[in-house]
Formats: structure tokens, C-alpha cells, sequence
């Protein structure tokens, strides 16, 4: 497996010869697909509660979480940048496996708590558009997975550009309602300055600040930037540092104005009209049309839910498979790790909704966002650790000032977040007279509070040996080197060639006997070499009768066998024939271990996409069944 996170994508985009302003443009789009997850439904509630409930009061609050997360975004970029490496593939570098395991579960549940909430906010906003059920809505947001998975064969620049249009339709969205609501831009101005905040309008402060960061976006951040082809010297990644900073500031600032957009729409809508109760996305969506005098703004308002729902989602799943990809070195399909983010992510869905009904999901939302306040500062702290060390960083390491403003905001958000567990776990246990869930609870709070401190501590008793001169964590992202031995193994003298009777087996032919040849030690004599020639016949008679089938089909293929045996017997060698009947990666494995065949020659005939599914995948199938080299000949070599 390739060392570089997002292998496919990586330096795919190349920015070294660009000048001025299409340089800036060249980096610019790793921060945007950042960005959704800072406008994503879970945001929607805290902003709509915050306008309906205190008017522009908590604006600078809003503000605030964003210069949180233009710092913590950043110094995620200069990770990706500088160390070539993400922040899952860095954390497996330092921390011990164990840890690294339970590191790895908290990021995959918060990935699945982001993709629970992008679900339900899509679900929301196709009820609100079209009237379906919620049940419904949830079901069809399965769709999605197989528009990830057209876009992502268009590269990272293609993806970009798609999760720019979305946010673009959020933010049009939104000026529009903005520009019916005719908001007081003096009043909302004042929202600007910090003031004092009540206790109740506090409680709110802490759910918008709370929820800013998103974990996975630190790890999806420290790995789009390596998306981009910079001149690895010194010159080279400053400017890509500046680059990447100026990138994050404009996207995030979108995210601000989208954030903010909600958050004044609330507050002119329903704050300044004796409506300050609404809390929730349905509420705010009904009401939208009567006090606004508009039958357009609602419409808006559910399209903008249900693009930020959709971006979200899309960036989730490319952190699903940094983080799978950084901690456990494993790859899944694309399509297939997306299908299993969201079926894990719909299921509890379903069930709430079929067993408790729809007037619970706001319930299970709250439940999504308190999962992703466990793991915050599990991500967060790792990061400042390693952008601070100077020996992995060099002179890119940050500054004593900015290394004292990283760790104030994380102990503001670990602090907050904490805070919003503590609270949850409170009132699950008033809730409860049972002494297992309570002592349940505790338990799990202890060992994330220890775990915590773990994570805290660690790196900097690592540096401490190091220092000592005491040896370095050997387990990298590779492991240990592997010494080569280069004596020669046993000649490759028996091969197995897998003919479907077209124009590429004369190809097939030749490539096997070169290859013999050329891997032999000394070149042997055309007599001690075997070629085993293998055909399948996948008539409806072979298939059901197997080797008793003497229908013309098979006795024609077993004619051209012996004609192909007998061309190379001319010649010297020796040969066999195979004849497989029905499924052919089984025959084919069968021939191959019936004849003790040291090479497998097979014909690639270079279909891709949907014509895998209809004709097979039989080169892949038979690989993986088989214990000896497979060479696949394509129709153009």
C-alpha cells in the first residue's frame, strides 16, 4: 500500500510553474471541502436557537469559533505540508499501538456521528422540500454513496469545484432570505462586539463554540494539502503554507457568513416577532413563508439544508478513509467504505424514527453531537503536539506565541466540550435508577479522562528519551525495513496461460515464453519447460454436466486447445491442456493447481466501471485465489 494519504489524489495537482494569481488559484480548494463541515445541518440548530432566542446578541460568539477554527485548520495544513504526512499516519508514527486502536475508534465514531447528522439534515431538508415522510428521506440518502463515487474519478480539482457549487447555492440561499428578511444591519453590527452574556444565552455560546471544530476535518485537512505538487524546498513550502493559510481564511469566512446568515435570519424572523421560542429546523421552516410574507424563502431555506447536508457528507467520507487508511494501514473501495459509513450512520436513524417516531431525532442529534465533543481532544491536542516539534518540523515548527494561543484554544474547546458531556451523563443518570448504566457511564467518563491525559503526556515523554539519546519508535508507517535476499529461487519452468480464443492469445503466447526465459537463472532447453494451456467453457451443457459435456461448443474449444499445444510442441516444449467448464475463476484455480503451475499469463481486456459487473472481474477473483505470480497482459501491450 502506498505511503501517501489519499494515494490516488496525491500531488495530482501540480502548482510549481503557475505565477500570481492563478498560483493562489491552484491551491485554493482543499479548505472548501474543509469548510462544509463547519455549515453542516448540526451547526443549523445552535445558530437558529441562538437568533431566535437572543437575537444578534451571540454574533461574536460565532466569530469567535471561527478564528478558533482558521487556527486549528491551519496548523492541520502546515502537518500535511511540511511532514508530507496526515495527522492519522503521524499519530500512528508516535503513539503506541494500543493507543492508536482506541484513537482510531473515537475518529471512525465521530466520522459516523458527523455522517448521522449530515443524514438527518438531508432527510429534514427533502421533507421540507417535497413532503416525504422522514423515514423515507433518510432511505434515500443511501443514493449519495454512488455520487461520491462518480466524482471521485474526476480527481480532487473536479470534487473541489462540486463542493464549491454547493456551498455557492447555500450561501445564494441565504443572501436571498437575508435580502427578503431586510435584517437591522446597525443592530446586527453591534452583535459584533463582545458583551455580557446571560446564563441562558451563555448555555447557547457553549453549544456554537462546542461545535465549530469538527475532528475529521483536522485529519481531512493534513491530507488535501498534499493534493498539491509543491517544490519541496524551503522557498517552496513557505509559499505553500501561505498559500494554503489564505485558502483556509476565505472558506472558513464563507462558513462564517453562512453560519451568521442563519443566525440573523433567526433573529430577524423570529426574535424581533415574539417568536423566540423556535428551536428547531422544522419550526423555523414553517414559519418562514407567514412572517416573512414569501412562499420563496422557505424553498431556500430547505435547498440549503440539503446542500449542506450533501457536501458534508462527501468530505466525510474522504476523512473515513484517511483516518482508516493513517491508523489501521488498510484500504477499502471507495464505494464500499462509504456504503458502510452511511448504513452505520442510517441505521440508528431508522430505528429511532420507526420505533420512536420523528419527534425524537432531535434527541439523536444531541446524541451525535456529544460523540463528536468526546473525540475533539483527541485530534486537537496530537495536532499542536506535533506542529510544535521542532525536530520533526524544523524551522516550520510554530512559534512560542502561536504555540500559547493553539493551546488556550484547546483547552477552551476540550473545556467546553466537556462541559457538554458532563452535562449529558448528568442527566442521564437523573434519569436512571439503574446502578449498571450509571456505573456505566462513570466508567466510560473515567477512561476517556485518562486517556486524555495519555495523549497529553506521551509526546512529551517521547521527546524527553529522545533527547536522552535513547532510540526512536521503530514502527513506522511501513514497518521495519525488509533485507532482500537476492540468491535465485527455483526457475520458473512450468507456466499456466489462460486463453479465451481471440486475437490477444498470440500475445498471451509470446509475453509467457519471454518471461521464461528472462527469469530463468541460466536459460534452459525449450524441452524442460511446460506450458499449461487453460480454456473455460461456459456453455449452459458444460456448466451442468461438467466434464461429462460433449456438446460442440465444448468439443470445438478442446480442438483449438490441442491446435495451440501443438504449435508449441514444434517447437520443443512441452504442453498440456486444461479444459475448465462453467465458473471460470474456479476452473481456472483448479487447472492451475492441478498442474502445479509456477506463473499465471491472463489477458487483460481493460474494463473498467459498470462493464466490471457485467462481464467479471475474473483477473482480480482469480489473483486473490491463487499463491503464485499472476501476469496480466493488456490488449495493448
Amino acid at each position: 500500500m502506498s505511503e501517501h494519504s489519499l494515494d490516488t489524489l496525491h500531488e495530482s495537482v501540480p502548482v510549481q510553474k503557475k505565477r500570481g494569481f492563478r498560483k493562489l488559484l491552484a491551491f485554493m480548494g482543499p479548505a472548501y471541502l474543509v469548510s462544509v463541515g463547519y455549515m453542516d445541518p448540526g451547526n443549523w440548530a445552535t445558530d437558529l436557537q441562538g437568533g431566535a432566542s437572543f437575537g444578534y446578541q451571540l454574533i461574536w460568539i460565532l466569530l469567535l469559533s471561527n478564528l478558533m477554527a482558521i487556527l486549528l485548520q491551519s496548523l492541520s495544513a502546515r502537518l500535511g505540508i511540511v511532514r508530507r504526512l496526515d495527522l492519522a499516519q503521524v499519530n500512528r508514527e508516535t503513539y503506541p499501538p494500543f493507543i492508536n486502536f482506541v484513537l482510531y475508534i473515537l475518529a471512525e465514531l465521530a466520522i459516523t456521528a458527523t455522517d448521522l447528522a449530515e443524514v438527518l439534515g438531508m432527510a429534514i431538508g427533502i421533507k421540507l422540500l417535497t413532503g416525504l415522510p422522514l423515514m423515507y428521506g433518510t432511505c434515500i440518502t443511501v443514493l449519495d454513496t454512488f455520487l461520491f463515487l462518480f466524482l471521485q474519478k474526476f480527481g480532487i480539482r473536479k470534487l473541489e469545484a462540486f463542493i464549491i457549487m454547493l456551498v455557492a447555492i447555500i450561501g445564494f440561499s441565504f443572501f436571498i432570505q437575508l435580502f427578503i428578511a431586510q435584517p437591522d444591519l446597525s443592530k446586527a453590527i453591534v452583535g459584533f462586539i463582545p458583551s455580557k452574556l446571560s446564563p441562558e444565552a451563555l448555555y447557547i455560546a457553549v453549544g456554537i463554540i462546542g461545535a465549530t471544530v469538527m475532528p475529521h476535518n483536522l485529519y481531512l485537512h493534513s491530507a488535501l494539502v498534499q493534493t498539491r505538487k509543491i517544490d519541496r524546498n524551503v522557498k517552496g513550502i513557505r509559499k505553500s503554507i501561505f498559500y494554503n493559510f489564505i485558502d483556509s481564511v476565505v472558506a472558513l469566512n464563507a462558513a462564517f457568513f453562512v453560519n451568521a446568515s442563519i443566525l440573523i435570519l433567526a433573529a430577524t424572523t423570529f426574535y424581533y416577532t415574539g417568536h423566540q421560542g423556535v428551536a428547531k429546523i422544522e419550526e423555523a421552516h414553517s414559519l418562514l413563508a407567514p412572517l416573512l410574507g414569501s412562499s420563496v424563502a422557505p424553498v431556500l431555506f430547505a435547498i440549503a439544508l440539503i446542500a449542506a447536508g450533501q457536501s458534508s457528507t462527501v468530505t466525510g467520507t474522504l476523512a473515513g478513509q484517511i483516518v482508516m487508511e493513517g491508523y489501521l494501514k488498510l484500504r477499502l473501495n471507495p464505494w464500499i467504505r462509504r456504503l458502510l459509513t452511511r448504513l452505520i450512520a442510517i441505521t440508528p436513524a431508522v430505528l429511532v424514527i420507526g420505533i420512536m417516531g420523528e419527534e425524537r431525532v432531535d434527541a439523536l442529534l444531541v446524541l451525535s453531537q456529544v460523540i463528536l465533543s468526546l473525540q475533539l481532544g483527541f485530534a486537537v491536542i496530537p495536532l499542536i503536539h506535533f506542529v510544535s516539534d521542532r525536530k520533526t518540523m524544523g524551522e516550520f515548527a510554530i512559534g512560542w506565541k502561536l504555540k500559547i494561543l493553539a493551546w488556550l484554544v484547546a483547552a477552551i474547546l476540550v473545556y467546553l466540550n466537556g462541559h457538554l458531556v458532563v452535562d449529558f451523563i448528568a442527566e442521564k443518570m437523573n434519569q436512571t435508577n439503574a446502578w449498571g448504566l450509571k456505573i456505566f457511564l462513570i466508567a466510560v467518563a473515567s477512561g476517556f479522562l485518562v486517556l486524555l491525559g495519555y495523549v497529553i503526556c506521551y509526546p512529551l515523554f517521547l521527546k524527553r528519551k529522545l533527547e536522552k539519546g535513547e532510540s526512536e519508535k521503530q514502527d513506522d508507517f511501513h514497518g521495519l525495513p525488509i533485507e532482500i535476499d537476492w540468491t535465485q529461487d527455483t526457475p520458473i519452468q512450468r507456466v499456466a496461460i489462460a486463453v479465451d480464443f481471440s486475437v490477444t492469445d498470440a500475445l498471451l503466447i509470446k509475453k509467457a515464453i519471454q518471461q521464461v526465459h528472462h527469469l530463468s537463472e541460466v536459460h534452459p532447453s525449450h524441452d524442460s519447460i511446460q506450458f499449461i494451456f487453460i480454456h473455460v467453457v461456459e456453455s449452459a451443457t458444460a456448466k451442468y454436466l461438467q466434464e461429462s459435456s460433449d456438446d460442440e461448443e465444448t468439443r470445438k474449444d478442446q480442438e483449438r486447445l490441442n491446435t495451440y499445444a501443438s504449435a508449441l510442441k514444434l517447437k520443443g516444449y512441452q504442453v498440456t491442456t486444461c479444459l475448465g467448464y462453467g465458473n471460470r475463476v474456479k476452473e481456472i484455480v483448479r487447472c492451475v493447481q492441478l498442474h502445479d503451475a509456477q506463473l499465471l499469463v491472463m489477458g487483460g481486456h481493460r474494463h473498467q466501471g459498470w462493464k466490471d459487473y457485467i462481464f467479471g472481474e475474473t483477473i482480480e477473483s482469480v489473483r486473490h485465489k491463487v499463491s503464485i505470480p499472476v501476469l496480466i497482459v493488456n490488449q495493448s501491450a
